[in-house]
């Protein structure tokens, strides 16, 4: 019999990266469907309570001995990442899912690019935000949503923040321990927003075993994936796979959610996926293969 970690190691890092881009945008696909009965922020309630539960019997971390600023940093990221997915799935409630995550996926966009001065790079954020600008003017059928879109753009500038503070608990605690303490905190934080939006409905048998798969598709099977593949996969080449969030979204609503695409939608997606693609390959040359990758 094959032992478990040869068999994962037999599977190529970029088809680990693939399967978890996937799982992520048909997590995000699935949590739109439980929308009408729980709300998103109580959907959102059960996605980081059942992830915060799994993660937190797995790593099964240690506050004991840590050091104010590391109990603060944890605390800090667990709020950000509270409210990234809690306004994510309010612009999922009112945009299209490829949309969305493309409107989304600006900040962390930003982020690789903020304090360059290459002519080249700054091209490249034009690129991204034009495309954002595309798809604010709509398609055949009219504009996207104003509330929408402004909720996926706090979403993107809180991606930026996850980001930024993951890299602080990243270093401060080992593996996913840091994560697991911030999908606690995060859980408790939503509890009165998720309550008020889900009531009685999140005890449902079929909501609770949505908001269970929900958890495992977007944040237990990707982050697990990606903390397998990093091992193996130079910091530029996930990246590069990372530009394909919004392509793999854009999938998702065709595929489980029936939402049709227009051409305006489809160039605006692609325009981003580019920018996010041509700043991945110059930081390739700005950066060490070896860097550490924060998980997002």
């Amino acid at each position: 019999m094959i032992p478990r970690a040869a068999r994962t190691a037999a599977i190529p890092p970029q088809a680990l990266i693939l399967v978890g881009i996937a799982s992520v945008q048909f997590g995000s696909a699935f949590a739109n469907r439980l929308f009408d009965q729980a709300g998103p922020a109580g959907v959102v309630l059960l996605r980081l309570a059942f992830s915060a539960a799994i993660l937190l019997a797995l790593t099964r971390p240690r506050l004991r001995g840590r050091s104010r600023r590391d109990l603060v940093a944890a605390l800090a990221f667990g709020l950000v990442l509270c409210l990234m997915n809690w306004s994510f799935y309010e612009a999922l409630r009112l945009l299209p899912l490829g949309p969305a995550v493309t409107v989304e996926f600006t900040g962390p966009l930003l982020v690789a690019i903020a304090g360059s001065r290459r002519l080249l790079d700054v091209l490249w954020a034009a690129l991204a935000t034009g495309g954002v600008v595309l798809l604010s003017l709509g398609g055949s059928h009219g504009s996207l949503n104003l509330r929408g879109l402004l909720f996926a753009l706090l979403a993107g500038a809180l991606w930026a923040c996850y980001i930024l503070l993951s890299q602080r608990v990243g270093s401060a605690f080992a593996g996913l321990d840091g994560l697991a303490i911030a999908l606690g905190i995060g859980a408790v934080v939503l509890i009165p927003a998720g309550i008020i939006e889900g009531g009685s409905a999140l005890l449902r048998p079929g909501v609770l075993a949505g908001g269970l798969a929900v958890a495992v598709l977007s944040s237990v099977v990707p982050y697990s994936l990606e903390l397998i593949a990093l091992r193996r996969l130079p910091a530029a080449a996930f990246g590069l796979l990372m530009s394909l969030e919004p392509a793999f979204a854009a999938l998702a609503g065709v595929l489980v959610l029936g939402q049709r695409l227009h051409a305006r939608t489809l160039v605006a997606i692609v325009m981003v996926v580019i920018a996010s693609a041509g700043t991945t390959l110059e930081a390739r040359a700005k950066r060490p293969e070896s860097e550490p990758v924060a998980l997002g």
